[in-house]
């Protein structure tokens, strides 16, 4: 019996990175998934091939995050192939590196758009439910930009900023209704977001290096497991927290 045995997760932006090694983890440990996608729809479909090997069910469902309809889809999707929805992990996000002098305003709207809308609206469509039934979990993924900041990164910053303080009025609004709300604040990941930090300079790229502790960029495996910690039995007294798998890059 796994951590997560019986659980139904919905994860975000699944197709890749950190929403990808969630999914795993989360199928590791028992619960069935409903995959997000957007763009990454043969990434999605091998995600959901390799959970069915592991013995669970899952599905990939297309939906761009910051649509009101089709966020609607993607929980109406999960609840009728599953009946319900135990744990909503919002991951979905992307990067784009602009200082502010120079950002087009489209930049920053669609990436506000993508992380800290995307992250109402799923809430927003899914908490009736887990309401209904008192129960629930939801782990929204920061990062720990939203803490220091960095140049070029202005509106990733505040969209992770942002998705903390809505975690933190959320868990005060639902938690005595049962449902926990809390927050993951990754360091820099090897994902498909480092590839961005590499149009920096070399000497901006080695001084990322140099500030943390650690002295290395961190792995999608270290991350997953405190969403299974968050969605497990284990953090029944974790409210409006959030948890920070940085390398010591923020040390709270």
């Amino acid at each position: 019996m796994g951590k997560l045995s019986g659980q139904v997760a919905v994860v975000t932006g699944a197709s890749r990175g950190i929403g990808r090694e969630i999914s795993l983890a989360f199928a590791r440990e028992g619960a069935d998934l409903v995959c997000n996608y957007n763009k990454s729809e043969q990434h999605a479909r091998s995600l959901v091939d390799e959970i069915e090997r592991m013995g669970r069910f899952a599905i990939a469902v297309h939906a761009d995050v910051a649509q009101p309809d089709q966020v609607d889809g993607l929980i109406e999707a999960a609840t009728k192939r599953f009946g319900r929805i135990d744990t909503l992990v919002n991951n979905a996000g992307f990067a784009t590196l602009h200082k502010v002098v120079d950002m087009p305003i489209a930049a920053w709207d669609e990436l506000i758009a993508a992380h800290l809308r995307g992250t109402f609206l799923t809430c927003h469509a899914a908490l009736p439910q887990m309401l209904e039934r008192q129960d629930g979990r939801i782990i929204n993924i920061s990062s720990q930009l939203a803490y220091k900041g960095r140049s070029g990164w202005a509106h990733y910053s505040a969209a992770k900023a942002g998705i903390i303080a809505f975690s933190r009025v959320l868990a005060q609004e639902v938690s005595r209704e049962g449902i926990r709300v809390n927050c993951i604040a990754p360091g820099p990941i090897a994902t498909d977001i480092v590839p961005i930090e590499a149009r920096a300079t070399p000497e901006q790229s080695e001084r990322v290096l140099e500030d943390l502790p650690i002295g290395r960029i961190g792995r999608v495996d270290e991350v997953a497991p405190s969403a299974v910690f968050l969605a497990s039995d284990d953090s029944t007294y974790y409210v409006g927290q959030t948890l920070g798998p940085n390398g010591g890059d923020v040390m709270l």
